[in-house]
């Protein structure tokens, strides 16, 4: 069996490694490669599309490099990317915009536009997404009002990944995962949400073709020649990385939810089958492919909360000393009401206009106070998820996985406590490539189903009856403050 190489292509990094048959991660083949988007001070969140691409062909050079004496061969590429991204190009196929993440703000405006000129629910029904800026309904509402010039002259709208696959394969293309994450995607087709295009003036020609599940590609020309080991590998459309994330953690059936946080936060449930006949009002719904969905809630504010807390409360060389301080701490100790909205919201209520706060300082109020509350308020915005998750199944086991999470075993401890659910944190570090390539060596028929591939072991949190008592208290106060100031 050749091996696999694997893309997990992120906001905060690009990685790559390969992967035997049995998706294990060839240790000395992993490569991981820093970045940032830029932030502009009117919201914005975007990275050069250009820039962005050669980021990833780096990553691929150093693993080619890595394994210049590795006999097997390369015989596949699975990738996963993130989501909600938009790009635009022209008729040559050159970016007409930066890569905008779904971090990027500027479309908030133009939410309201599209809740005066279509039915939420019903639109959020079809396709899984709330209005928001997050999706590609308000950006393309935005980007037409704010240069109609660049809008007009664009001549297909894409995900970073189908740019990538444009670049390495002479087409367009994306797959029914990268499609759903969109807000533009009709879920239960499987096709794109034709009824939305009118309002940007669009046509279906102006986004990419949507692949079969089974469907693979191989490089052009160009990249054959510089990728001598790969001219007869066959590539995979890249996954959402969410999707990427469950399958990788062993999160595919309706009993398991996987709780992760990385920069942001997610929680979400996959599984074969139809999605929900009533989509609850707080989550979205994707597509892993075409038999199955996946179905969660996520958080703006997750590690990059913690991390702006450590850079400003001047934190980061005492991270050990933070941890223990707040482990031994009461739940709630602080009587604090801690806002996390720092970077807007998602999950559960999709206000665009919201921020950050916190409620009940005093003169006695510490440091380690605020630090202790923000990690709370950030696992009772992941309670407001897993309620709503409950209206459509039976969850019996949470894995938590995100770098996050593994370097604060306190804040996965207080998640346990108030979601009154043991959590398991296998050191699984990199789910989302993991499950890209499992996802890929199912597809060719190498394993039978994802399914049936078990979670990996992992640290265990039970979570304590007494201080769950306590955040029940300290959640109804969090919800008061909630209603009062955000809704």
């Amino acid at each position: 069996m050749p091996h696999v190489l694997a893309i997990d292509i992120g906001t905060s990094s690009v990685r790559a490694a390969l992967y035997d048959e049995k998706a294990r991660v060839l240790p000395e083949t992993m490569v991981k490669n820093e970045r940032t988007l830029t932030a502009t001070e009117d919201g914005g969140a975007e990275i050069d599309a250009n820039e962005a691409f050669e980021q990833v062909v780096r990553a691929i050079d150093a693993v080619l490099k890595k394994t210049k004496n590795v006999r097997e061969e390369i015989g596949f590429v699975a990738a996963s990317s993130f989501w909600h991204s938009l790009v635009g190009i022209d008729k040559n196929g050159k970016p007409t915009t930066n890569v905008f993440g779904w971090a990027d703000t500027r479309s908030a405006d133009f939410v309201e536009s599209l809740r005066g000129n279509f039915d939420e629910t019903e639109v959020h029904s079809r396709t899984g997404a709330r209005f928001h800026s997050s999706y590609w309904t308000a950006k393309l509402k935005w980007l037409r009002s704010a240069n109609r010039r660049i809008f007009e002259k664009t001549d297909k709208w894409l995900s970073f990944s189908d740019f990538l696959a444009l670049r390495l394969f002479d087409e367009a293309v994306t797959s029914v995962s990268m499609a759903s994450g969109t807000g533009i995607f009709d879920l239960r087709k499987c096709i794109w949400d034709e009824s939305l295009f009118p309002f940007f003036r669009l046509m279906p020609q102006n986004f990419p073709r949507i692949a079969a599940d089974s469907e693979t590609f191989r490089l052009n020309k160009k990249y054959a020649k510089r990728w001598e080991r790969l001219k007869n590998a066959r590539w995979f459309p890249a996954i959402g990385d969410g999707a990427a994330n469950n399958i990788g953690a062993g999160c595919v059936k309706k009993s398991k939810a996987a709780l992760m946080i990385g920069t942001s936060g997610a929680m979400r449930v996959a599984y074969a089958g139809a999605p929900p006949e009533k989509i609850p009002g707080g989550l979205w719904c994707y597509r892993i492919d075409r038999q199955r969905v996946i179905i969660g809630g996520a958080l703006s504010d997750g590690g990059g909360l913690y991390r702006w807390l450590k850079d400003n409360f001047r934190l980061k060389k005492d991270d050990d000393k933070t941890e223990l301080e707040i482990a031994k701490r009461a739940a709630d100790a602080h009587n604090l009401t801690f806002l996390p909205f720092f970077a807007g919201e998602r999950g559960t209520g999709y206000h665009e206009s919201a921020s950050g706060a916190v409620l009940g300082l005093k003169s006695a109020t510490g440091t380690i106070d605020i630090v202790q509350a923000a990690l709370e308020s950030v696992a009772y915005r992941f309670a407001e998820i897993y309620d709503q998750l409950r209206d459509v199944c039976k969850v019996r086991e949470i894995i938590a996985s995100g770098g996050a999470l593994r370097e604060s075993p306190v804040w996965t401890q207080i998640i346990a406590d108030v979601l009154a659910k043991n959590l398991s944190l296998p050191d699984t570090r990199e789910a989302s490539s993991r499950g890209a390539v499992l996802l890929a060596l199912e597809t060719i028929g190498k394993i039978k189903s994802i399914e049936e591939i078990a979670t990996p072991k992992g640290r265990k949190f039970e979570f304590d009856k007494n201080r769950n008592k306590i955040y029940q208290k300290a959640r109804v106060r969090h919800e008061k403050f909630y209603n009062l100031l955000i809704k």
